[in-house]
């Protein structure tokens, strides 16, 4: 079964939202609006990332219940979840 992914790069950080966990909880979106929306279908998805500091920016994606989100930093080590 392949996933649903959105792969992104952000600075040094590379984000990956797995479309499929995500249940449109929304608070990623709470804690970084600017880097995170729901779509029409209540999935969460990039909205401009680059545009939030590197430590909000792993926070709001720590915070996701279902670990739709994860983060690796530019040497692969996984940060999140």
């Amino acid at each position: 079964m392949t996933t649903n992914d959105d792969r992104r790069q952000v600075g040094e950080l590379w984000i990956k939202i797995d479309r499929d966990l995500c249940c449109g909880f929304g608070d990623c979106v709470d804690d970084a609006p600017e880097a995170f929306e729901l779509d029409g279908e209540n999935v969460v998805m990039f909205v401009d990332p680059d545009s939030t500091e590197p430590e909000r920016l792993v926070e709001a994606c720590r915070v996701c219940p279902v670990d739709a989100l994860s983060v690796w930093d530019s040497e692969g080590n996984e940060l999140v979840p």
